[in-house]
């Protein structure tokens, strides 16, 4: 958008005043470069333009003042509050590290000799993931779907555990050797197609 230029409007103090030289470009030829002006050929100052009186009532475009008001409201910048930025999103080191010692507990829960250990790893991945739920109620923690995981996995590693101990549970105790029976159930099932 071009906007339109207006010429300098001269009191009458700034005619009689003395007017300093302007420094010339760096890429514009000096008057040393230049012929020499005459003074004769020098244009007169610029005639002084007309001042009206401001009209009442409507404005230029005919409309009332109030308008115009509105429309100079409009026009002028709104401030804008600055906002702090949120804090940049992280995981949950808590519950993190409930996820993965209820991943540990529950490995060990299923092994059967460790069951004892198990159990215990299992109860201490519930109470980090726990506090990893609680921990991931700010706005800018993630990782409460790992902390649910982590606490669902770890409550189950430990009724489990808990009722292998107990002898509830026929197929899984510390006598068993349950990761070698696997290893054989898996070599039965797969001796005869690879």
């Amino acid at each position: 958008m071009r906007l339109p230029t207006f010429p300098r409007q001269t009191t009458v103090d700034d005619a009689n005043t003395e007017r300093t030289p302007v420094t010339p470009r760096h890429d514009e030829p000096t008057t040393a470069t230049l012929a020499p002006v005459r003074s004769d050929t020098v244009a007169p100052p610029p005639a002084r333009p007309q001042t009206f009186p401001p009209r009442t009532g409507t404005s230029l475009s005919g409309t009332s003042p109030s308008e115009t008001e509105r429309a100079r409201a409009v026009s002028e910048p709104v401030t804008v509050p600055v906002t702090t930025p949120a804090p940049r999103a992280r995981a949950s080191l808590v519950a993190t590290l409930g996820l993965v010692l209820a991943v540990a507990g529950a490995l060990l829960v299923l092994s059967g000799p460790l069951l004892g250990y198990g159990v215990g790893v299992s109860a201490v991945a519930l109470v980090l993931s726990l506090a990893g739920i609680f921990a991931t109620r700010k706005r800018h923690v993630a990782g409460k779907t790992g902390a649910l995981i982590g606490v669902v996995l770890s409550l189950a590693a430990v009724v489990i555990g808990v009722l292998a101990l107990a002898g509830q549970l026929w197929w899984l105790g510390t006598d068993t050797q349950t990761v070698t029976e696997l290893r054989t159930w898996l070599d039965t099932q797969f001796e005869t197609r690879i």
